[in-house]
């Protein structure tokens, strides 16, 4: 496949030096600026939702569904959009799904009934699914591999990182106006973000497509993707081991069995399975569900432990996670060069140490508010875990990937970030309701400790990814050990001083 992003240009070569041109530039901020809504918007709706279920009289069932319906849209369709990006134009791709998102921020706050939101929810979320794998896929493509792509990537994940603290902030400041203004905010911001990107993002080709599309594997991987995220939503309130369940989970396993057969007998497989067999890239798909999955159920218990039993308005609980997103906004713009300098492997370890911590010391909280002894330590480790580990796992996933299948690197990685988001919290959901605590009866101190075991969930998941992140620190010390050399035997009429030591290949 040939395109300006592939082939030497002037915005591409720019890409390789030290200075940037302005153009690339535009097409860096206007790509941080979707990635920055997507996050926002995942954080923002969380603390409007008391209001909207008062004003649309909506129950707790159909409540769920307005975060639900966006996660389904967003986890369910990034396989599809990772290759749509490939095949179809990554600039097309991401400029079509960008307006749809406008589109939708607008008529989600301008609907007065639960359904309505529900859908422009789902439909927000699928065009997420698109924007962000053909976001990543241009910065990957735009960017040469090695420092500049770093440097690129870190500052486009810590904007992701800021949206998403950014979020809990505006929406505690904006409920007080109206939930309504939580919707539409992003819908401004998407529409300059669209018209910049008509201007600065370069065009891309298709890809040769003439062995045809993969429409068995896009249909069988979308169908076990919904299938899956809406199976997990759905189990804490139907029952993990509920007849409906397990039937799901069961035909979630056919339909996955049945996308990789498919995958490995097509031509241009919507993904190619060979790219898991690298280690590098597992590590890099197991340790991005962990990081998010831990987080997300995390944010879940802290919320609800500084609202329901400290008393905090959703403004005083927005406020006390803003270090963190501090901490990452200040930080995260120099992760690229400590990945130069240390290497991935070494940068996520030491981000979900950070995160084990973080969340052993949450451990400790109490009825009491101790928020300089717990709460800020807990926050500040978590920043520093964020900084480090979010933009190096994008970077170690994207890292010796041609350009024609970024766009399916970048939405598998998206897939375990919201596949690994939604399956752990719904576990930990899952364990913290097994205590039977929930409801007004229960008393505050048998409510903390249901939270407790799941904050040990937590904690476990965190580690797991550590010692995942571990396998892989010692593969790279292996990597970069000295190789022995071989010299050449020498006849009896070679002279000692010609012989040459010859490194042996792999």
């Amino acid at each position: 496949m040939t395109s300006p992003l592939n082939v030497p240009s002037p915005e591409a070569s720019s890409a390789t030096d030290e200075r940037w041109s302005p153009r690339l530039w535009g097409t860096l901020l206007v790509l941080c600026a979707a990635m920055f809504l997507d996050a926002l918007d995942v954080s923002m709706v969380g603390v409007a939702l008391p209001s909207i279920a008062t004003d649309l009289g909506l129950s707790t069932a159909t409540l769920q569904w307005i975060v639900s319906g966006y996660i389904l849209g967003y986890g369910g369709l990034l396989l599809l959009g990772g290759r749509a990006a490939d095949l179809l134009g990554r600039r097309r791709v991401f400029l079509i799904a960008l307006a749809v998102f406008a589109l939708a921020s607008l008529l989600g706050g301008l609907v007065d009934s639960g359904p309505l939101l529900i859908a422009s929810r789902f439909i927000k979320g699928l065009s997420a699914a698109f924007t962000a794998p053909a976001g990543l896929s241009i910065i990957t493509t735009t960017f040469k591999e090695g420092p500049q792509r770093n440097r690129a990537l870190s500052i486009y994940t810590t904007c992701a990182a800021t949206g998403f603290s950014m979020g809990l902030v505006l929406s505690g400041l904006l409920t007080e106006l109206s939930w309504r203004w939580t919707m539409l905010l992003p819908e401004p911001i998407a529409l300059v973000a669209l018209v910049a990107g008509l201007r600065m993002i370069p065009h891309s080709d298709r890809e040769d497509t003439r062995g045809g599309y993969d429409v068995p594997g896009a249909v069988t991987g979308t169908a076990a993707m919904l299938l899956l995220v809406f199976t997990v939503v759905q189990a804490p309130e139907a029952g993990w081991t509920s007849a409906r369940t397990l039937l799901s989970f069961l035909a979630t396993a056919i339909l996955l069995a049945a996308f990789v057969t498919i995958e490995r007998r097509s031509a241009n497989p919507l993904l190619r399975l060979g790219v898991l067999r690298s280690g590098t890239q597992l590590r890099a798909q197991l340790g991005a569900a962990a990081f998010f999955g831990s987080y997300v159920a995390f944010q879940f218990i802290a919320t609800q432990y500084m609202q329901s039993l400290l008393g905090w308005s959703a403004l005083q609980t927005a406020l006390a996670f803003l270090p963190a997103g501090v901490l990452v906004a200040l930080s995260s713009t120099r992760i690229g060069d400590v990945v130069d300098r240390f290497g991935t492997p070494r940068v996520i370890a030491t981000g979900f140490t950070f995160l084990v911590v973080a969340y052993a010391i949450f451990l400790q909280v109490d009825l009491t508010p101790r928020y300089a002894a717990v709460i800020l330590p807990s926050m500040l480790l978590l920043g520093a875990a964020c900084a480090l580990t979010f933009p190096s796992l994008n970077i170690q996933a994207t890292n010796g990937v041609g350009d024609d299948e970024q766009g399916m690197v970048s939405g598998l990685l998206n897939t375990s970030i919201q596949v690994g988001g939604a399956v752990f919290l719904a576990v930990v959901t899952a364990v913290i309701t097994a205590g039977g605590h929930e409801g007004t009866a229960a008393s505050p101190q048998a409510v903390l400790d249901s939270f407790r075991p799941g904050l040990a969930v937590v904690t476990a998941i965190a580690l797991a990814g550590l010692l995942i992140t571990l396998t892989g620190l010692r593969a790279d010390r292996r990597a970069r050990a000295p190789r022995p050399s071989v010299v050449v035997a020498k006849s009896p009429w070679t002279r000692a001083e010609e012989a040459e030591p010859v490194g042996v290949r792999d």
